[in-house]
């Protein structure tokens, strides 16, 4: 592993909210990465501060591959309503720069016939935030 990747993944256990935050825009580009995708997964569905989670998935959008959606879609399928909320809201903020969109979509194509239950009822539900933003 990397030294950047090293350090991303204690940053991700970090008693500091802005430590995690790094941490989630640090990691996501190791997105197909095992270990690192298990600490998205947590920062994802951080239960002690929401700007966790929405920094997290933006910083996941933003990568728009397709293990990176997927992370999403999961935490998605998982989250409570507030989760979800933040969720929405950080891929909303990814989603403002114009080729944000179609990247995501693709994904999301993808992700719609995974052989995880989860991962395509979260990607559906991906789908129609993509589909909100581009209006």
């Amino acid at each position: 592993m990397t030294s950047g990747l090293e350090a991303a993944l204690a940053d991700a256990s970090s008693p500091s909210w802005a430590q995690r935050v790094r941490a989630g825009a640090d990691l996501a580009v190791f997105a197909d990465v095992p270990e690192a995708a298990e600490a998205l997964a947590g920062l994802l569905l951080d239960v002690e501060d929401t700007v966790v989670t929405r920094r997290t998935a933006e910083a996941l959008v933003r990568v728009g591959t397709v293990a990176a959606v997927r992370l999403v879609a999961l935490a998605v399928a998982e989250a409570d309503d507030n989760q979800a909320d933040w969720l929405q809201t950080g891929m909303h903020d990814a989603l403002v720069e114009p080729d944000g969109v179609p990247a995501v979509a693709a994904a999301c194509e993808t992700l719609l016939r995974d052989q995880e239950e989860a991962v395509r009822r979260g990607a559906a539900d991906i789908s129609a935030w993509t589909d909100d933003a581009r209006h």
